[in-house]
């Protein structure tokens, strides 16, 4: 674990990450709120792109709870069985868009709380959402950010509620609400868990890790 980055370091970093994308995106495909959840509950170790190919027909069919009631769990159970895990995210699937409907009246909440109440919905997948779907300033911390921010020192933490504590302590507020999808996309791409590609990291010469791979 490297030791905690100072504010002007965090800050020239994240000064390079926009410079470089104003405005980072995340890479699951949804049409709306209820399709960002449930891509996101089954992205849970699985990739983005695999989560994005067996959903590429699923949501042409499905837009809202009950449209996935409608389905059945059958029919979805198939969409999703190249995905790991697929049998119980059905069922979670399936759980979930009943409590929408009967509690919800068919909206996802907008509120970690009652989104970490749906099955299948976790922390990480409620910040994920009110991250990208209301733009609220909320840390999702997978793999990928747990390695970026122990390596570099941007968010060094234990565990990942610790980093998410650390990048929220200590990330300028201008850069609050992309900092996640930056980190992300550092880590998936460039700073990854094998031979990370320190050569070509924009910000090598400001990270802590030690063994950069030149």
């Amino acid at each position: 674990m490297a030791k905690q980055l100072d504010y002007n370091t965090i800050r020239e970093i994240f000064e390079r990450f926009q410079e470089a994308e104003a405005e980072p995106k995340g890479e699951l495909n949804h049409t709306n709120a209820y399709t960002l959840v449930v891509a996101v509950a089954l992205s849970a170790q699985a990739t983005d792109k695999g989560v994005n190919k067996a959903t590429e027909a699923l949501f042409k069919k499905v837009e809202t709870p009950q449209q996935m009631l409608d389905l059945g769990i059958d029919e979805l159970t198939d969409h999703i069985k190249t995905i790991g895990l697929y049998r119980q995210k059905a069922k979670n699937v399936m759980k979930m868009s009943q409590i929408l409907v009967d509690v919800y009246d068919g909206v996802v909440p907008n509120s970690r709380a009652a989104l970490q109440s749906l099955p299948g919905v976790g922390r990480k997948t409620a910040n994920v959402v009110l991250n990208m779907w209301w733009q609220q300033p909320a840390q999702a911390v997978d793999t990928h950010i747990f390695r970026v921010g122990n390596r570099s020192g941007i968010a060094p933490g234990k565990d990942v509620d610790a980093v998410e504590r650390a990048i929220e302590d200590n990330i300028p507020a201008d850069f609050q609400l992309h900092a996640h999808h930056w980190l992300i996309l550092h880590g998936r791409y460039t700073c990854v868990a094998r031979k990370p590609k320190c050569a070509a990291c924009l910000i090598r010469d400001l990270c802590m890790f030690e063994d950069k791979n030149l």
